[in-house]
């Protein structure tokens, strides 16, 4: 089956609707993109003040972060039992 080819807008005549629409994408999408950065910027303060306040280091207090917000405990201690046991094998005196 052929893929249909969108044919590109005429920029120069949008119409009053095309160009509404356009606009209200565009705010939308700013304001979507505000609130990430300031949600960035709170996460790497809360870091910040980890590392600070417990003396942890921010490798450590990210990796806490990471697997805790994707809830993948049991996939990164797996990951880290098999790392050992191949790192022991493989540095072992043959």
């Amino acid at each position: 089956m052929a893929k249909k080819v969108k044919q590109p807008v005429d920029v120069e005549n949008l119409t009053t609707e095309q160009r509404t629409k356009l606009m209200e994408v565009l705010k939308e999408t700013s304001n979507a993109l505000a609130r990430a950065e300031g949600e960035k910027d709170y996460v790497r303060e809360s870091k910040k003040t980890l590392v600070k306040e417990l003396g942890l280091s921010t490798k450590m207090v990210s990796k806490l972060v990471k697997v805790h917000h994707k809830q993948s405990f049991d996939q990164e201690k797996m990951e880290h039992e098999e790392f050992e046991k191949l790192y022991l094998k493989a540095t072992s005196k043959v």
